[in-house]
């Protein structure tokens, strides 16, 4: 079966839906979703968006705090775009009818870690999950956008390799997992909107999707990726064996919540002048560090000296889902651990989410824009998405006037493989693979803790790469295969920098480097011309 669109879309968080949006009056769209439209890693954002919206903050305050989190490697123009940006991204928001929390008819603002000022809107405490609401209804009442829910994308099409000359991305091959039949997706402008790669870690605050199958797909067409050494932990997952990857938002600590060690005593002070609201790259580090000083399990965050009725109405979703698990945060504090939260790093794009392919975009989390740096600052992240949907929408408008003909694409050739009878080496290697980054490619590196890493995803992806050739493919299997590439160029990343900065700690190279730079790699087949 062929599809064939004006923009095809991959992802159905915030930065695809807002390109779909902002796209659909001009365009036919489809987007694409893993699982169901709600399953992704915007559903699951808590705290909210930053954006400069009072007389007493500033644009250069929000600039400022950003290279400031991002380890000065930040690109301050990307920073500057953003935030200037932020204002009109929030007021879009606004008239989708997100309903953000109100107090006495203003939008309350709450102030998370790394931040100068209260510049937080927010929802309660389910910020995504209003957002993502908000737009799924918008997307589905819109006659011009199509969803497919359980659909898996496979790789990109290019001209390239069909053998054609003047190369740029003409769609993508993609697993409808309810029928187990690849189909193909015609498109002379894709769109990646697909998240980060958290699930390469053993502990995350990420949906199951989050298996970097945008950065993968891209690199694999010829694309160029960018710092991908930088994986954020957030600091405060709640650690409890039914809680799943349930976070504890930032602003828990932004309201006064405290870090506390197993004997009630508090730890921050002595890792940095801020304490608990420290930027998430000093806190992870210092709650593993007095983890594997103390050999506990997990540390404490205490919010229980505010006032019961203040902690129901600002964090619903915190205090209903840990009550359901016997802990009730208005008389005891919350037991967490760090957990991977968030991928820095990405596909290289400019300022419009284009990438070195022409026709192909790249937004979310899952592109590299040059705007986090070493270290993601709190609540950046869905501004971004909209901030560079809405520029990626606007740049796709001018080429939906100039596009070239229809081509034919061949159909996806599954008579060279099999159903497997061995799904078990699947899920063994994704738990290998998980284990041995969290292990060795984790909150603190070393030199010898990444050949490990480095010798074992080659073993790794060798064994995949033969299972890939000869079985037909499953949901299960491509997520491990874009995982184990991903995970790959995170250890070369991270090997290449020789350096601790931001969320790269390693005790082989504890100090600043003199210069700032961008770890880039090439891809064999990036085109130079």
């Amino acid at each position: 079966m062929t599809h064939e669109y004006d923009v095809l879309i991959i992802g159905s968080g915030a930065a695809g839906l807002t390109t779909a949006l902002k796209l659909a009056d001009k365009a036919r769209v489809a987007v694409l979703s893993k699982g169901y439209l709600t399953s992704g890693s915007t559903w699951l954002a808590q705290g909210g968006v930053a954006a400069v919206l009072t007389p007493e903050d500033t644009f250069n305050n929000h600039v400022n705090d950003t290279l400031v989190a991002g380890g000065r490697l930040s690109n301050p123009d990307a920073v500057a775009f953003t935030v200037e940006h932020g204002p009109d991204a929030i007021n879009w928001l606004i008239e989708q009818g997100v309903p953000f929390t109100k107090e006495q008819e203003l939008y309350h603002l709450t102030k998370e870690g790394g931040h100068s000022h209260r510049r937080i809107i927010h929802a309660a405490d389910a910020t995504g999950k209003a957002i993502q609401e908000t737009l799924v209804d918008k997307a589905q009442h819109h006659p011009n956008i199509t969803l497919f829910e359980h659909y898996t994308a496979i790789d990109l099409i290019t001209r390239r390799k069909l053998k054609l000359a003047n190369n740029r991305c003409v769609g993508a091959y993609v697993l409808n997992t309810l029928t187990g039949h690849v189909e193909t997706f015609q498109a002379p402008n894709v769109v990646l909107a697909t998240g980060g790669a958290s699930k390469a870690y053993l502990y995350t605050s990420n949906s199951d999707g989050a298996s970097g199958d945008g950065i993968a797909m891209a690199w694999r067409a010829g694309c160029r990726v960018a710092n991908m050494e930088f994986n954020q932990f957030h600091p405060t997952c709640l650690y409890h064996p039914d809680a799943g990857s349930f976070l504890i938002t930032e602003a828990v600590r932004g309201e006064g919540g405290k870090l506390l060690l197993p004997n009630g005593e508090r730890f921050m002070q002595n890792f940095d002048d801020r304490a608990e609201l420290a930027p998430r790259d000093i806190v992870a580090r210092a709650i593993d560090h007095e983890m594997k000083r103390l050999g506990c399990d997990c540390v404490y965050l205490d919010i229980s000296h505010k006032p019961k009725s203040f902690l129901v109405e600002h964090f619903p979703t915190i205090y209903e889902k840990c009550l359901a698990l016997g802990i009730d945060i208005t008389k005891e504090p919350i037991p967490v651990v760090p957990a991977a939260h968030y991928t820095c790093g990405g596909v290289v794009s400019n300022s419009a989410g284009q990438t070195d392919l022409k026709g192909l975009y790249a937004i979310g989390e899952t592109a590299f824009t040059g705007l986090h740096g070493a270290n993601r600052l709190a609540s950046n992240s869905l501004l971004e998405c909209v901030v560079y949907a809405t520029a990626a929408a606007d740049a796709i408008h001018q080429e939906l006037g100039a596009l070239e003909a229809s081509l034919t694409i061949p159909t996806w050739d599954e008579s060279q493989v099999t159903d497997s009878d061995e799904d078990v080496i699947i899920s063994h290697n994704w738990d290998e693979l998980r284990r041995f980054m969290w292990d060795y490619v984790g909150i603190v590196r070393s030199k010898k803790r990444l050949q490990r890493a480095q010798h074992r995803v080659d073993l790794l992806q060798s064994e995949i790469t033969e299972y890939y050739s000869n079985y037909k493919v499953s949901k299960d299997l491509l997520e491990l295969r874009n995982l184990a590439l991903v995970s790959e160029l995170i250890i070369r990343s991270a090997a290449l920098r020789k350096e601790s900065r931001g969320l790269h700690y390693t005790i082989d190279h504890p100090n600043l480097a003199a210069e700032a730079r961008d770890t880039i790699l090439v891809p064999i087949n990036f085109d130079w011309t």
